[in-house]
Order: C-alpha cells, then sequence, then structure tokens
C-alpha cells in the first residue's frame, strides 16, 4: 500500500462536482458497517492519489442523519487513506463569516443524538483524545493554501453540529451564537470523531451559503425569495473550496504534513480493555484500526 493517498469527502455541491471532474476508478465496497454513500473514485490530482467520496450519495438522497458515516471512514481507512479534507455547507453565524467565506474549522459542538459516533461500540473500551477535533497540520496546510487562491479563507471557526434535517430556530441560533458557535451545519459529526479513530488526519473546509436565521433578511424581501441567492452562494463557495482542494494537493505533492502527526497514532494510549480480556472475535472485527497495536490481546 502506498504511503499517502488523500481522501476527499464532498458535501452538499461539492461532492458532486468533484464526482463530475474526477476520472479514474470507480470502487464499491461493503464494511463491517454496512456500504459507504456511495461509489469511491480512486484517482490522481494534482500529482497526488486520491479517493474521492460523496458523502450524500449520487443524487443527494442521503439526509445528514442517515450518511453512513462509519462505513465512509472504514472504506476510506481500507484503501489506504491517511488525510481527510472534508468540506461542507453551513449557515454562518458571524457578520465577518460572509456568503461564500471558507472556514478552516478548528473546534466543533456536538448537539446530533441519532448517529452511532463511535466504530468501538462492543468488544472494548477506545477513549481517544479530541481536544483538537482537526489536525492541526492538515489545517495549517490548508491555510498556507489559502493563500494561494483569491477567495476569503478564515483560519478558524467554531462550528455547531445540530441533528438536522430541519434548520435552526431563531431562538436556536441566537444561543448557538452565544455559545461560541461561528458555523452551523449537520455534517462535521462524527465523521471527524470516527476519522481520529481511524488514526486518520482529517480537517474540514466548511464554506457559509447565507447567515442563518438569526440574521433577519434584508428589507422586502421573505425567506422564500431567499433561495436563488442561496443556491448562488452554494454555487460560488464549491467552486471557492474545489481552489483550496486543489491548491492543497499541489502542497501535499511537495510534502506530506501529516506523516508524524498525531493523529496517526490516536489509539495508542486510547485502548482502556485488559489486552488479555478482549474476545478474539473482537480482535479480528477491529484488525483493521487496532491491528497495530493488539495481536492476540498483547501489545504491539
Amino acid at each position: 500500500m502506498q504511503e499517502t493517498r488523500v481522501g476527499i469527502i464532498g458535501g452538499t455541491g461539492l461532492g458532486e462536482t468533484l464526482a463530475k471532474e474526477a476520472g479514474g476508478e470507480t470502487v464499491v465496497m461493503d464494511t463491517p458497517f454496512g456500504p459507504p454513500s456511495g461509489p469511491i473514485v480512486l484517482t490522481n490530482q494534482e500529482g497526488v492519489d486520491v479517493a474521492l467520496l460523496s458523502r450524500h450519495g449520487e443524487g443527494h438522497l442521503l439526509n445528514p442523519s442517515n450518511v453512513p458515516y462509519r462505513a465512509n471512514i472504514w472504506a476510506l481507512k481500507k484503501l489506504g487513506v491517511t488525510a481527510i479534507l472534508a468540506s461542507g455547507a453551513t449557515g454562518s453565524l458571524r457578520e465577518d463569516i460572509e456568503p461564500g467565506h471558507l472556514v478552516l474549522c478548528d473546534q466543533v459542538i456536538d448537539k446530533t443524538h441519532r448517529r452511532p459516533s463511535t466504530f468501538f461500540d462492543e468488544g472494548l473500551v477506545v477513549h481517544v483524545e479530541f481536544a483538537e477535533p482537526f489536525c492541526p497540520r492538515l489545517r495549517g496546510l490548508l491555510a498556507h493554501a489559502g493563500t494561494r487562491i483569491s477567495s476569503t479563507v478564515h483560519h478558524a471557526g467554531t462550528y455547531v453540529c445540530m441533528e438536522g434535517p430541519q434548520f435552526s430556530t431563531r431562538a436556536e441560533s441566537h444561543m448557538h451564537r452565544q455559545w461560541g458557535g461561528d458555523l452551523v451545519g449537520m455534517t462535521c459529526l462524527p465523521e471527524a470523531k470516527l476519522a481520529r479513530e481511524a488514526e486518520i488526519c482529517y480537517a474540514l473546509i466548511a464554506f457559509a451559503t447565507d447567515y442563518d436565521c438569526w440574521r433577519p433578511p434584508p428589507s422586502g424581501q421573505d425567506q422564500q425569495n431567499l433561495l436563488p441567492i442561496i443556491l448562488n452562494n452554494l454555487h460560488r463557495a464549491t467552486q471557492n473550496a474545489t481552489l483550496l482542494i486543489r491548491a492543497s494537493l499541489r502542497l501535499f505533492r511537495e510534502k506530506d504534513p501529516t506523516i508524524e502527526c498525531r493523529c496517526r497514532e490516536a489509539l495508542k494510549l486510547a485502548i482502556w480493555s485488559d489486552r488479555s480480556r478482549i474476545d478474539p472475535r473482537a480482535l479480528k472485527r477491529f484488525e483493521l484500526l487496532t491491528g497495530r497495536y493488539l495481536t492476540d490481546g498483547t501489545v504491539m
């Protein structure tokens, strides 16, 4: 297996855009957690081997709560992915994060409640560190790449991940702002948590398509009339995110910043179960993730 393959998880807009542009091999997979959102395209972009996955599936048929996050991350791990660049459409909670801007999130608040958030649901207990939910090294690479494009790129931001699929009430939107949230969306969790458990570096490019409902619409415009504006913002933000990903891959081609990253040994001190008491069936089930640390109950 090669040393570096970058996974790109495209959210609303960007997933469809990248899928249309990509050539390469289409891989249909299954995992212990079922099939991923759709076929994964193995290709080469900007001189880097890439695995492309559309989070919401072909035709955008999976709502945020029904995305098979565990299957998606497992499949990318199986394909040798060591770093993930993910994207996601969001609502802005701050005046200075304008529609069309990109945000390299550094923190997240979890408001989801319907989604399995760990691979290790039985057989052994794993507690990974998650103080920094997004890989600092990947965020640094994205920030550097951001200087090479003309779009506005914010280097930090707190993402409030809500369950959905409905959008926020106005009261919730104001509460999210009081919590210190900068963006609100529905998809970065449990994706980021699972990537950490899979020892894959993960960074999120969030793009604002609108101001969330805390901010009244411009005078004379009702919410329904804002839809074409939001879709236009989505198109513009998708183009900006695509440019940032391409610039990032060019930097990746020069040097992989994640080779010695702590994300890639996240399980080293995270397995709390008594090794001698772990069922061999659990060892076999989780071998893709824990095989480098556990073999027949012993530490590697």
